[in-house]
């Protein structure tokens, strides 16, 4: 039973304002915060000022939480998003329900004395796959590591956003430890070429370095590589390089079938498995066109285009517009419409990232929430900063416990 609930201010990566939750039953306190993204798109839940924030979970989500029974998840999340009443979460905040919800599911799974991930699965009703292949290889989800920022997680020319690299190798500890080996092995690389402003940090963990073509970072990655079996994925966010009908990119302005033909270039000459976003959000004979083009060939990941959103996703299919879904609980405002999602998503056969936000809190739930509904890739920035880390670190964790 829920006792209390109490929310205070702490800074994110960016040393900007979040909400922390702590929520007291009788089995103990369970805390929660919440990220927020740079990149946001336009059908996000809307994150309100951190004070009102604050004083909506004091002053209307608090008092009719309390006595609810932590194990009903859905009936709490459907109490709040009530409680609202809005499409977006406008009146109360994401960032006053999000962390609410976190933190009942952590108590939920105090309860019934599980492991995190294992309360999640019960609630999403998936079987993940530790239990189906039955071993821990292969079974935990792929770590996405971000480790060139451009775009607006950096102060520099590109305008990809996440140049991201896949170890795929049979444990998440095994490619933990390569993807932070090359990691390391680009810093020699760019700080070689670029000197000290060559390993400038971005939002994400990743170098932020001052080079001014996209392909050439691709390059310098391909070199960190060397012979280890690591692919590379993409997250142009292009919504953010996009004006009217043209895409900005290298400094040329590019039509959609131009920027088309860059992608394929792309793929063509390094070893790439997904682009997230390489369409703007409304552009939707872009993504159509990329399908029918790279679609049987890697995976198309909708981010800004789905926003975690069941109406969007139901779109994204009846249109053929993506194979891939980002999930981002921040996106969407509950641990319940988070999982409808990731049911809906699965459904269509699609792949699942769930995926971290630029502005990042010492909370690893997105590592349980990987886990447990069997997602096939995780990104959390680049293995350096703690709040990505601890992410990291969790998974590592698990897969020390199923062994």
């Amino acid at each position: 039973m829920i006792k209390n609930i109490k929310a205070k201010k702490i800074l994110n990566s960016r040393k900007e304002p979040t909400v922390e939750v702590s929520l007291k039953t009788e089995n103990g306190v369970f805390k929660a915060s919440v990220p927020s993204g740079a990149s946001t798109g336009k059908r996000e839940a809307i994150v309100l000022d951190v004070e009102k924030a604050i004083a909506n979970i004091s002053n209307i989500i608090a008092p009719k939480l309390l006595k609810e029974n932590e194990l009903n998840q859905e009936r709490i999340d459907r109490i709040m998003i009530d409680l609202d009443g809005t499409e977006n979460k406008s009146k109360l905040g994401v960032n006053a329900i999000l962390p609410v919800s976190i933190a009942v599911c952590r108590a939920g799974a105090a309860v019934k004395d599980l492991s995190l991930w294992k309360r999640i699965n019960e609630l999403s009703e998936v079987r993940p796959r530790i239990f189906i292949r039955g071993r821990t290889s292969d079974s935990l989800p792929r770590p996405c590591f971000n480790i060139i920022n451009g775009g607006t997680h950096a102060r520099n020319k590109l305008e990809i956003q996440e140049f991201m690299i896949i170890p795929n190798y049979g444990s998440f500890s095994d490619n933990l430890k390569i993807g932070k080996k090359v990691f390391n092995n680009l810093k020699k690389i760019l700080e070689k070429n670029f000197g000290k402003p060559g390993i400038k940090m971005g939002d994400e963990g990743g170098f932020a370095p001052p080079i001014e073509n996209d392909k050439k970072s691709l390059d310098y990655i391909s070199e960190a590589i060397g012979a280890d079996k690591v692919e590379i994925g993409l997250d142009c966010a292009a919504s953010q390089f996009y004006s009217e009908g043209n895409y900005n990119i290298d400094n040329k302005a590019l039509d959609k079938n131009e920027l088309l033909d860059f992608y394929k270039q792309l793929v063509d000459q390094y070893p790439v498995i997904f682009i997230e976003d390489p369409f703007a959000q409304d552009d939707w004979l872009g993504w159509q066109e990329i399908i029918k083009d790279l679609g049987n060939k890697i995976t198309i990941i909708g981010d800004d285009l789905l926003t975690t959103n069941t109406a969007q996703m139901k779109i994204a299919q009846r249109d053929n517009a993506c194979n891939g879904a980002i999930i981002k609980p921040n996106q969407i405002g509950t641990v319940t419409e988070t999982l409808e999602a990731i049911r809906l998503a699965q459904s269509y056969g699609w792949k699942i990232m769930v995926s971290h936000r630029s502005g990042e809190t010492m909370d690893d739930f997105i590592a349980d929430l990987a886990v447990g509904v069997g997602a096939d890739f995780i990104k959390s920035g680049a293995p350096s900063k703690p709040e990505r880390l601890t992410k990291y670190i969790r998974l590592c964790n698990i897969e020390n416990q199923i062994e």
